[in-house]
């Protein structure tokens, strides 16, 4: 695979000395390569050329949205489903340990970060990133089956927490949808561990027009209660008490989710982190 992407490095950037071609990993639907650590390059495992040009538009203008840096395309290749970025400095959020960053001087990027993407027109929107909307029911149906498949790995004490929130009614759907990330995961926020400043968002793969509460609920699940509210602060639209309980509905999905793929076809780190945040994303 790395002689392929050496190969299109060649036609895509003529003259371009590659130094060290690493893989650092891969996902459902993609292989992603280091090139001389200046250059990350994504490769699909199924190539979709109209995807592929519509990321390459969404990022364009999440450019000029966003007041975070978000990857920079240097060339796609349509054909066989290969996008390379510049590379953004910093590492991921979920890499740092406790006590490495002041969280709280992640809270008001976040919060002006989120007021710039979801403040943007829908309709601008639509030929950019697709409609996903799900309803609350069928989450909640998910979850529990996912749940079934990993309830032997929960420690017996948070398995009544899981339980109660299985059998709750689920939250009525949003009033409107808002352009987002939609992934807004810690692996997905760069930080820089010397001063604790965000240096990136990336992976907008999933990016959709949706209910915000989903990019609230991975901050919910991912940094904790106490982020959420601070970035709640520096966020330009109102948050009402509905608009809360679909951020912890969709928080607690999401970890559900996370802890079923690590457990499963995932790294397993999704799982340990999913079971470290458990208590504090099932409490009340």
């Amino acid at each position: 695979m790395t002689g392929d992407i050496r190969a299109l490095l060649a036609r895509h950037l003529p003259g371009y000395r590659v130094r060290s071609i690493n893989r650092l990993g891969h996902g459902l639907d993609n292989f992603v390569y280091e090139v001389n650590d200046e250059l990350l390059v994504r490769r699909s495992k199924v190539a979709d050329p109209q995807a592929g040009r519509q990321e390459v538009a969404r990022l364009a203008a999440v450019r000029e949205l966003s007041p975070l840096p978000v990857p920079e395309v240097v060339f796609a290749d349509d054909e066989t489903g290969t996008i390379a970025y510049r590379k953004l400095p910093g590492t991921p959020l979920n890499q740092h340990q406790n006590g490495d960053l002041d969280p709280a001087r992640l809270a008001e990027p976040l919060g002006a970060f989120l007021s710039a993407i979801h403040g943007a027109v829908p309709g601008t929107m639509r030929d950019l990133a697709p409609l996903d909307v799900y309803p609350a029911p069928t989450l909640l149906q998910d979850a529990e089956l996912d749940y079934r498949d990993v309830e032997r790995h929960v420690p017996e004490a948070q398995r009544a927490l899981v339980e109660r929130f299985l059998h709750e009614t689920p939250p009525d759907e949003p009033r409107s949808l808002r352009f987002c990330h939609n992934d807004l995961g810690a692996e997905h926020v760069l930080v820089d561990p010397g001063t604790s400043t965000i240096t990136g968002i990336i992976d907008w793969t999933d990016a959709a027009i949706t209910d915000p509460a989903h990019d609230f609920a991975l901050i919910y699940r991912d940094l904790g209660p106490d982020i959420l509210d601070r970035t709640l602060t520096h966020y330009d639209f109102p948050v009402t008490g509905e608009d809360r309980a679909r951020i912890r509905f969709h928080a607690r999905c999401a970890l559900i989710e996370d802890l079923a793929y690590g457990l499963s076809t995932g790294p397993r780190h999704y799982a340990d982190a999913a079971l470290s945040h458990l208590t504090r994303t099932f409490e009340e």
